[in-house]
């Protein structure tokens, strides 16, 4: 948010310079992210004086120019080569003399020199008003009234130029007292005052108004719940025409596009108090009747950006008497019931509406404004008289209008302050050091939280309205804090802090140490938003009230995320990847279910490149490797079987006791293709909750290495293609001998030489006896009990 260094001066005075506001404003919690100058008129007019041309004749070498002299108030006049065609002797100009930065529109500069223009001399140039920053008119040279400017003047002199600091500030969305130049002032004067610092501040109240006759209007709110108080007034005899210079310029300064007096005039109270208002065309509201309310769902409604919406029924709407919709209250007016150039009659709303309404109606059309900004956090409910009357003032002033009748007002209910016991022992606690109770009572009264009664070791306090974050004693301590100053706070000698043991039964245990071991393999955490938009709504899980339409549903899967963050390192040149995520997955079955996941993603090499491995790229069994690395920690035993799922061209699923461990697999080509992703991707989750389930408390073994030598044995087996080796694997661990030690597949043939339909597995077998060398004898045991085994199970046959 925009905060103008001159407009707070309209509610505080102070001495300070601009740096030391900023730096104030920072230490009460109003982060300053950076500062801008602000100048009605760029550069200020500075180096361009009044100047009377003295001679204009014809460039001997250029049609289109002239070339005059021109009297500037200096000892000879200057020659000076013209390009208007208005150009002509004995006017009043102004001149950028030599030395001149002139401000271009798009922001740039550049200085004027002395030079030769086609081959005669110029030094300095005849201005056109666009080229002073005065408008946009660039059709000739500025002609002056030379009896009002005299030559030799700084032309700026003639012109009020405006100053200004601006700070951009970084508000939190709790902070609704400082979405204004008022609140900011409010503030500011607090944290002056409570630190003896110079400071005088105008506490605004409501304005004197007069109104004549009667206006015939009347005011219905069909529910409080959702407008608790709606005030408004009818202003006669308007004329819509341009702001003055001040106005324009406040507005300038933060960034707003002065419109018309109106118009201004609402967004001027808006920024000084934090009090949105709408100005409606009062002869285009039939029946002369206002209602607060809601329309029917399906109701079609134009706003002001010619957009045709159609309402969902729950929005707040400001109708007329005949219940057609003018306004979605406190977010968007509508395209006919505007102010416009021919509008002499106003009717002019200032109002505390529901901010859960607000925020729901500007999400669901997707509209963001100033006043909804503001609405939708809650507005001080005490300051939409005061902020009308100002307007009404300000309207009577500016527009030359005039009230009629009295204010339309409901307020069936008063909007209490919050009431808040403050105990002195607490703050002590929870500073950590003692501030004197009268130093408390200070601050409290700058903060305007009144001080109800004093109490044993404590008092009672009343905290108003528009401080909405404001409603426990907590809140006020920080409060307290904030204008005292966190610097003042000492930092303790010492940290004490109690070491948390986590269990073996603590799921966190288990996904600190998978990512412990991931980390330490290469892998990159990446954490990614739960909300995201889904093609296929399916089981999703849709938010009633979502931001926006790319975060309406909850995910369904983490593989989405990580492909996005896939492409955007890919993009960026960055294409070998190894990420993984833990998450929460989402799905609306026959009840809503929330499971937590570990993902991995790989792409890319498996190395990074160099001359000896040209060709790394990662594959299944590379992201395999990593999940056998996780799921050995578990201390389970597994099957893995093949899967059926959209998301992979290639799945295996891993279970363990009947459920799911993990998937894994090769990532479709079509899902690849929608995240605009042109590698290939390997994908895996684990199931979290299943795996801490089943998993068992391991206890360490050691022995010694062993004395005695492995032996190594091969088997060429032939099979059918369609025997797989998770099933020789599971056949041969079977086995009851105390030797076998390891099982391996190295080689996989199918092809040439082979009858048709069959394959070929090439597997290694390592036995072991810890007491003695193994006989040969011993060995041939071993692998006959083996061999009979896959010819009985799978009809195997040996291959020579």
């Amino acid at each position: 948010m925009k905060i103008s260094n001159n407009w707070l001066k309209e509610y505080i005075k102070t001495d300070l310079k601009p740096e030391k506001t900023a730096e104030y404003l920072t230490d009460i919690g109003l982060e300053v992210e950076g500062t801008e100058k602000f100048e009605n008129i760029k550069g200020g007019l500075e180096g361009i004086v009044v100047g009377k041309v003295l001679t204009c004749g014809k460039h001997p070498n250029a049609d289109k120019l002239s070339i005059t002299t021109v009297d500037v108030g200096g000892v000879t006049p200057l020659e000076i080569v013209c390009g208007a065609p208005n150009v002509t002797a004995g006017q009043t100009v102004p001149v950028a003399v030599v030395g001149t930065k002139i401000h271009t529109k798009d922001g740039g500069s550049f200085e004027i020199k002395e030079a030769k223009i086609r081959g005669e001399k110029s030094q300095g140039m005849i201005c056109a008003e666009d080229e002073l920053g005065l408008s946009n008119d660039h059709g000739g040279i500025m002609v002056l009234d030379g009896e009002k400017f005299k030559v030799g003047e700084p032309f700026a002199n003639y012109f009020d130029i405006e100053n200004d600091e601006v700070y951009e500030i970084g508000l939190t969305p709790n902070r609704t007292d400082a979405m204004s130049h008022y609140g900011v002032a409010r503030d500011l004067n607090a944290f002056l005052v409570s630190n003896n610092l110079k400071s005088d501040f105008d506490k605004v109240v409501s304005q004197q108004i007069t109104a004549t006759g009667t206006s015939g209007f009347q005011l219905e709110v069909e529910d409080s719940e959702i407008c608790p108080r709606y005030i408004a007034a009818v202003m006669n005899n308007i004329t819509v025409k341009e702001s003055p210079e001040w106005l324009k310029n406040r507005l300038k300064a933060i960034g707003l596009s002065p419109i018309n007096n109106i118009v201004d005039i609402t967004n001027y109270v808006l920024h000084s108090f934090g009090q949105p208002l709408h100005a409606f065309d009062a002869d285009k509201i039939a029946g002369k009747k206002v209602k607060v309310g809601v329309n029917a769902e399906g109701t079609k409604f134009t706003t002001l950006d010619g957009a045709e919406r159609t309402l969902n029924g729950s929005e707040i709407m400001i109708k007329d008497g005949d219940n057609q919709p003018m306004c979605i209250a406190g977010v968007f007016g509508g395209n006919h019931s505007g102010v416009s150039s021919s509008t002499i009659s106003v009717f002019l709303e200032s109002a505390y509406f529901n901010p859960v309404a607000v925020r729901k109606a500007a999400k669901y059309h997707g509209l963001n404004t100033d006043a909804s900004f503001r609405f939708e956090r809650g507005v001080d409910p005490n300051m939409t008289q005061t902020a009308l009357t100002f307007a009404i003032k300000m309207m009577e002033e500016l527009a030359g209008g005039t009230m009629v009748g009295e204010l339309l007002e409901h307020y069936p209910k008063k909007m209490e302050d919050h009431y808040v016991i403050l105990r002195f022992s607490k703050i002590e606690q929870l500073l950590g050091t003692k501030i004197h109770r009268e130093k408390v009572k200070e601050i409290l009264k700058a903060l305007e939280i009144n001080v109800l009664n004093d109490i044993p070791n404590g008092l009672e306090v009343s905290v108003p309205a528009y401080r909405v974050d404001v409603t426990r004693e907590i809140d006020v301590i920080e409060e307290i804090l904030r204008i005292y100053g966190y610097n003042k706070i000492d930092s303790p000698d010492k940290l004490s802090y109690t070491a948390v043991k986590m269990s073996f039964e603590d799921q966190a245990q288990l996904e600190n140490s998978w990512a412990a071991t991931l980390q330490g393999n290469g892998f990159n955490e990446v954490m990614n938003n739960s909300l995201t938009a889904v093609k296929d709504e399916n089981e999703a899980v849709k938010l009633l009230n979502p931001l926006s339409n790319d975060l309406a549903f909850m995910r369904k899967s983490l593989l989405e995320g990580m492909l996005e963050n896939a492409a955007y390192n890919i993009n960026r040149k960055s294409a070998d990847l190894k990420f993984f995520e833990l998450g929460k997955i989402y799905h609306k079955r026959a009840t809503y279910e929330e499971r937590k996941q570990l993902a991995l993603l790989v792409t890319g090499r498996e190395k990074p490149e160099n001359w000896l491995e040209q060709k790394s790229a990662t594959d299944f069994y590379y992201l395999k490797g990593y999940v056998t690395l996780l799921l050995d920690l578990l201390n389970i035993e597994t099957e893995e079987r093949p899967a059926e799922d959209a998301r992979f061209s290639e799945c295996l699923e891993v279970v363990s006791g009947g459920k799911t461990i993990a998937r894994l697999g090769k990532v479709a080509p079509k899902l690849l293709k929608d995240f605009d992703v042109d590698q290939d991707c390997f994908y895996a989750e684990i199931e979290l909750e299943n795996a801490q389930e089943l998993r068992q408390k391991g206890t360490f073994k050691f022995a010694d290495l062993p004395k005695f030598n492995k032996i190594r044995r091969d088997l060429a087996l032939l099979l059918d293609k369609s025997v797989p080796y998770s099933e020789l694997y599971a056949a041969a661990s079977r086995n009851n001998s105390p030797y076998l030690k390891k099982i391996n597949l190295f080689d996989v043939y199918e092809g040439k030489n082979l009858p048709e339909g069959k394959k070929s597995y090439a597997m290694s077998f390592e036995l072991l006896n810890e007491q003695k060398t193994l006989e040969e004898k011993e060995i041939a045991e071993v692998m006959n009990s083996l061999i009979k085994d896959f010819q009985k199970e799978f009809g195997a046959e040996l291959r020579g």
